[in-house]
C-alpha cells in the first residue's frame, strides 16, 4: 500500500487530538511501559504508518478499532506498532482478509484484551503489589513482579487462545452448511440477579464488587463445566449459549440451585429460548436472544422460564415429558409390561400467556428439575 500524506494525522495536521500530559510521562511509568512493550517510543503515528507502508487513514482505523486513543503527533509508538500495522495490511494485500474484516479482527482483539488487561490488573496485580516496606512505591514493587510474570502470562494467553480457536473451529466444521456458520440454532439464556439495583444502594462498593465477581465466577465455571459457552457478563447478568436445550437447561437449573444454597447471594432468575441466532464477533443477536431476555425479566425468583420452542426441544430430546399426564401414561404402560418406566431429568409446566413488547404474545413454560422418584 502507498502512504497517504494527506490523511488525518499527517505531519503538520492536528486532526487527531493530542495526548494529555499525565502520569504516562513519569520515569517509572515509562520504564514499565518499555518493559511491557519491549521497545522504546520512536515513531509518531505518521512515521509509523509510513514505515509500515500504509496510509495514515487506514492506520488510524486499525488503531481506533484496537481501542487506542488518538495521540496527535506525539512520538509514542514503537517498532511493535509498525510490525502490527504491516501484518494487518499484509493480510489485506494478500487477499486473506478484506479491509473491513481486518478492522473487525483489530476490534475484536482490542476489546477482548482491553478487558483482560483491566481484569488482571484489578484482580491480582493490585493485590500483589502492596509495598512490603515503608517508603516503597507500588510502581517500584510492580516492575520486578511484571518482569517475572510477563513471559508466563504471554505464553498462557497464547495457549488459551489456541484452545478456544480450536473449539470454535470445530463448531464451524460441524456446521451443516455455510449459512449455519453465521445463523445457527442455539439455546440462549440470560441469568439475572434479582434486586441488584437495590443492592447497589445498600452495599459498599468493595462488597458489591466482590458479590459481582463471585456471581460471574460461579456462572462462568458452571457454564464451562456443563459444555455451554459464556457469551458475556453484564455485572448482574450473564448471557450464555449451548448447542442443545438439555445442556442449557442443566446449566440454568444448577445455577439456581447453587445460588440458592449460598446465603450471601441474591436470588436468581433465568430466561431461555431456542431458535436461530446470528453470531458476530463472539456475540449473539436476533429474535431468539431478545425473547430470552424478555423471559428473564418476567421470570419468578429462583425460577427458569423457557419459550415454547425450547420446551419442544426438551421433549424431542427426551429430557422432559410432554406433560405430567403423558408421563403418568408412560409409567402405567411400562408397569403393565414389567418394564422400567421412562425417567426425565426435567419437568415443564405451562404458565400464563402474556404479551411481550416487540414480540407479541408468548407462551412461557416453567422449567424445574424432576426428583429421582418422579
Amino acid at each position: 500500500m502507498t502512504v497517504d500524506d494527506t490523511g488525518p494525522g499527517a505531519e503538520g495536521d492536528d486532526g487527531l487530538e493530542p495526548r494529555r500530559a499525565d502520569s504516562a510521562e513519569d520515569p517509572l511509568a515509562l520504564r514499565l511501559e518499555h518493559l511491557i512493550l519491549g521497545a522504546e517510543r520512536r515513531y509518531t503515528p505518521f512515521q509509523a504508518a509510513r514505515s509500515a507502508g500504509v496510509s495514515v487513514e487506514l492506520a488510524t482505523r486499525f488503531w481506533r478499532a484496537m481501542g487506542f486513543a488518538d495521540i496527535g503527533q506525539a512520538k509514542a509508538l514503537t517498532e511493535a506498532d509498525v510490525l502490527a500495522l504491516r501484518r494487518l495490511s499484509g493480510l489485506v494485500e494478500a487477499g486473506l482478509l478484506s479491509e473491513a474484516m481486518a478492522v473487525q479482527v483489530a476490534r475484536s482483539t482490542g476489546q477482548t484484551t482491553a478487558r483482560l488487561a483491566d481484569w488482571q490488573i484489578d484482580s491480582f496485580l493490585e493485590g500483589l503489589t502492596e509495598p512490603p516496606e515503608p517508603g516503597m512505591t507500588r510502581t517500584e514493587v510492580t516492575y520486578p513482579l511484571i518482569e517475572l510474570l510477563l513471559p508466563e502470562l504471554q505464553e498462557f494467553l497464547v495457549y488459551v487462545w489456541r484452545r478456544q480457536l480450536a473449539a470454535a473451529t470445530g463448531r464451524v466444521v460441524q456446521a451443516a452448511d455455510d449459512e449455519e456458520m453465521v445463523d445457527r440454532r442455539l439455546a440462549v439464556a440470560f441469568a439475572d440477579l434479582v434486586g441488584f439495583t437495590r443492592l447497589t444502594r445498600r452495599m459498599e462498593e468493595e462488597e458489591l464488587g466482590e458479590l459481582v465477581e463471585a456471581f460471574e465466577t460461579t456462572a462462568a465455571d458452571l457454564v464451562a463445566a456443563r459444555g455451554g459457552r459464556l457469551i458475556k457478563t453484564l455485572g448482574d447478568e450473564v448471557l450464555y449459549a449451548a448447542d442443545d436445550a438439555g445442556t442449557a437447561a442443566e446449566i440454568a437449573v444448577e445455577l439456581i440451585e447453587t445460588m440458592a444454597a449460598d446465603q450471601t447471594m441474591p436470588e436468581l432468575r433465568v430466561g431461555m429460548a431456542f431458535g436461530t441466532v446470528t453470531t458476530r464477533m463472539g456475540d449473539v443477536f436476533g429474535t431468539t436472544v431478545n425473547l430470552a431476555s424478555r423471559l428473564t425479566s418476567i421470570a419468578p425468583r429462583d425460577a427458569v422460564l423457557v419459550d415454547a420452542a425450547f420446551a419442544e426441544e426438551l421433549v424431542r430430546g427426551e429430557a422432559a415429558p410432554a406433560s405430567e399426564a403423558t408421563h403418568d401414561e408412560q409409567v402405567a404402560e411400562a408397569r403393565k409390561r414389567g418394564a422400567e418406566p421412562p425417567w426425565y431429568p426435567f419437568a415443564l409446566r405451562p404458565v400464563w400467556q402474556r404479551p411481550v413488547r416487540g414480540l407479541g404474545v408468548v407462551e412461557p413454560w416453567l422449567l424445574t428439575r424432576r426428583g429421582a422418584e418422579s
